[in-house]
């Protein structure tokens, strides 16, 4: 097969295809009916007779009688299929198979004198005829060998990363479970999940450059969301106490192996509540959900994670003092703009506040936190949805970041309520972006109006699910942690 070219393998198969139809048979089956997955198959179940699905994933004819290999989402099993067990019309039928093919199978269990355990085929089925052959599939004594490496290809393959990676298709297997785990907890904890617009008229919630999109009935722009926030704190003023969503968000901004524009958000809000408490429920949260996965070590790019211990807090200066040597005030933007300068780092003077912090935190601070670490007590110019600090210090306010493994995580706050307060930050906010910055967002009147009728104390976080998942399936690579990744289209 190796020295035919592609267009002489599909046009073999095609042939294939062609004499299973002249057998009799549609190669393209509506249904098929399992007993077991390939995962049950075990000693126990020896001479027992079980019938199983999968694609074949290697094959080895040899005149009248064969081994091959179905894998199915469980794993993978032997079979041996011989002439005289199915008889001829069966067994020439499994001769027109090739790797690729859907097949089911119906046999006893044994164990071969090397020990595997194999099924004994008394009927194969075709299920679905393989035209396009997979690429590299190749394997000796148990191991593979010229695979399909190419990480791009994988990505704008997954369904063909997924068959010949089966780590791959484990590493969304172990994604769902987070996600069931993080929804259990929070309804377990009382919280409603809910559903809010992902075409919003307004943006906001975080600073971000939003996607545009035109709706025609309504001869209206529109916005896809960059964050659920004040919709969801529309529920808090409407009597939630207790709310999340899991959300598609999407933000137009650069891909780098921590962003992608489209992302899955976890925001949560609670009545009553400050940023002190949500700092220990997402502790418990995080905790919770390693748990149920089993993980009893967590390693991260060669770091190992220790979440037995209670997460660090530290404020923004005192990180920056430890890992630059330099005392700063944060809420000046000409102390922050010569501390960039001493640091060597490419700012301009035009640049914000924020932007300024963010390059002082991203390039010196944050790929030291490697163990789960809080950032607390953020300037209030950073932080226009937070509540000033309780101690009277207006140039911070009650904000969090989560930190493990030099990523951010989690971003908490004691949730600005005070709607005087509130349209100063949003007026303010909407100056920045009449100034030409793209991240900062415009009034909400629809929002203003609903806090002034009264929303109560309330504490409110956002955790990106996709970086929750690189940390638990080892990656470096956003890419990995999103099953389809957003990719520049192939010209």
């Amino acid at each position: 097969m190796e020295n035919k070219s592609l267009k002489q393998i599909i046009d073999n198969r095609l042939e294939k295809l062609k004499k299973i139809r002249e057998m009799g048979i549609e190669p393209y089956a509506y249904s098929y009916h399992c007993s077991h997955k390939t995962a049950d198959i075990s000693e126990k179940m020896i001479d027992k007779k079980v019938s199983l699905a999968g694609r074949i994933m290697a094959l080895r004819k040899m005149g009248k009688a064969s081994f091959s290999h179905i894998q199915d989402q469980h794993g993978k099993i032997q079979f041996y299929i011989a002439r005289d067990d199915v008889g001829e019309k069966n067994y020439n039928l499994f001769k027109l198979t090739d790797i690729g093919d859907f097949v089911g199978i119906e046999g006893k269990v044994f164990k071969t004198k090397t020990g595997a355990l194999t099924i004994k085929v008394s009927s194969l089925t075709i299920l679905s005829k393989n035209i396009k052959p997979i690429p590299d599939v190749k394997e000796k004594d148990g191991e593979k060998f010229n695979m399909v490496s190419d990480k791009e290809f994988r990505y704008r393959k997954r369904y063909l990363d997924m068959i010949i990676n089966p780590a791959t298709k484990e590493n969304y297997i172990k994604r769902s479970k987070i996600i069931n785990s993080i929804r259990n907890f929070l309804n377990k904890n009382d919280y409603i999940e809910v559903e809010t617009p992902v075409l919003q008229p307004i943006y906001g919630g975080a600073n971000a450059k939003p996607f545009k999109t035109y709706h025609n009935a309504l001869d209206q722009e529109f916005f896809l969301r960059i964050a659920t926030e004040l919709y969801l704190k529309q529920l808090i003023v409407g009597g939630f106490e207790k709310v999340y969503e899991l959300s598609k968000d999407f933000r137009n901004e650069g891909i780098d192996r921590s962003h992608n524009p489209e992302f899955t958000m976890l925001e949560f809000y609670q009545a009553y509540a400050d940023y002190n408490f949500m700092m220990e429920f997402v502790e418990e949260m995080f905790k919770k959900v390693i748990s149920d996965l089993g993980m009893k070590k967590i390693e991260w790019d060669g770091h190992k994670i220790n979440f037995s211990k209670k997460f660090a807090r530290k404020t923004m200066d005192e990180l920056i003092k430890e890992h630059t040597g330099y005392n700063i005030n944060l809420a000046s933007h000409s102390d922050v703009f010569d501390t960039c300068k001493k640091l060597n780092l490419d700012v301009k003077k035009k640049d914000s506040l924020a932007s300024l912090i963010d390059e002082i935190m991203r390039r010196k601070v944050e790929p030291n936190l490697i163990q789960p670490t809080y950032v607390i007590n953020h300037p209030v110019e950073i932080s226009p949805l937070a509540k000033i600090k309780r101690d009277g210090d207006n140039d911070f306010t009650e904000r969090f970041e989560l930190f493990i493994a030099g990523m951010e995580f989690a971003n908490g706050f004691s949730e600005l309520n005070d709607p005087i307060d509130q349209r100063e930050r949003f007026e303010d906010q909407s100056k920045k972006k009449d100034s030409g910055d793209e991240e900062a967002f415009p009034v909400d009147e629809n929002f203003l109006e609903a806090i002034e009728v009264g929303m109560p104390p309330t504490a409110g976080v956002g955790i990106g699910i996709d970086r929750l998942v690189m940390l638990l399936i080892d990656s470096r690579w956003i890419r990995d942690a999103i099953i389809f990744p957003t990719l520049k289209s192939l010209k």
